[in-house]
């Protein structure tokens, strides 16, 4: 079976195209599949028109990140699959480099996305989480050349990842719960419990703009990542522990009190109260607790205000 690449979009027609153009560059030719989630921008016609190697799955609605890429990986499998976000342009060894790192036996890689407003510097090497499973973007802000050497990450960020597609199924692929956000995290979080390795590969890069589609201090956005992340916390049983569960509490007090100040909104509450709520009832998912970063609250939230700067 052969490798592709599945890109998610919705209204995304001008940087899809972008993503498209990138793709059509690479030292390793892939199949690739755009899973277009109810646009009413003329995406499919771009698609059609300008991309006719490339396999569209026009789904009438909005599915969401990781429902619209389960149903393109049923509908078109591939091995490994490969995600890409459709506001990134892969550089032209992306896919390569992507491929050399999963030939050492690794179940997921997480390839490397650069700051499209500062060229120099790492926007994501993947996914680490706290002990309270606040995600954060691996080496966010440092310049490109400390990837190379790095230690591996928790697991890929959606937007820049390679899984093999035994453990991707073995686990249940994401979580269709999840509509955006965390999905990556919670895919990694469930790889990694099931024995799965993740490894860094620093030469597969794309320029990636940050937030282009709900942005990146809105209300929509903080709705969705909120929702995520209530629903992460009672799905992982994170507050079941009274120490942990302080933590976690003044950690999300703090987020939502700096969205209220800040951005003068409270939906990132809304979404975190309807998340725990939906995640009631559900079998508790199991975590590997050395996979997770021992750092304080203090430096947690350090690193949330680096992203957010």
């Amino acid at each position: 079976m052969q490798p592709a690449i599945y890109i998610p979009t919705f209204n995304g027609r001008e940087r899809l195209r972008r993503a498209l153009q990138s793709l059509a560059a690479q030292s390793s030719p892939t199949d690739v599949v755009v899973v277009d989630n109810g646009s009413g921008d003329g995406t499919a016609e771009v698609v059609r028109d300008e991309f006719p190697a490339v396999e569209l799955l026009a789904s009438g609605e909005n599915l969401g990140f990781g429902p619209a890429l389960n149903r393109a990986v049923a509908e078109h499998p591939a091995d490994p699959v490969i995600l890409l976000n459709d506001d990134a342009e892969a550089e032209p060894r992306f896919v390569e480099a992507l491929l050399d790192a999963a030939a050492e036996g690794a179940e997921c890689v997480a390839g490397v996305l650069v700051q499209a407003a500062a060229p120099g510097l790492i926007d994501s090497a993947g996914v680490v989480a706290d002990r309270t499973l606040m995600g954060f973007d691996y080496l966010h802000g440092e310049p490109l050349a400390a990837a190379a050497g790095a230690a591996d990450p928790l697991g890929p960020t959606g937007g820049a990842a390679l899984y093999r597609l035994d453990a991707f199924r073995a686990v249940g692929g994401f979580d269709e719960r999840i509509f955006l956000y965390y999905e990556d995290l919670d895919l990694a979080l469930r790889l990694r419990a099931a024995g799965g390795r993740c490894r860094l590969a620093p030469d597969a890069r794309a320029v990636h703009a940050y937030s282009a589609g709900l942005g990146a201090g809105s209300g929509a956005k903080y709705a969705r990542t909120g929702w995520s992340r209530g629903y992460m916390l009672r799905r992982y049983g994170v507050i079941s522990g009274p120490r942990l569960a302080l933590r976690a509490l003044a950690a999300e007090a703090a987020i939502c009190a700096g969205q209220l100040l800040r951005d003068r909104t409270a939906r990132g509450i809304g979404g975190r109260l309807r998340g725990w709520r939906d995640g009631a009832g559900l079998e508790r998912r199991e975590l590997d607790q050395s996979a997770l970063l021992d750092i304080s609250l203090r430096e947690a939230l350090s690193l949330r205000r680096v992203r957010r700067g």
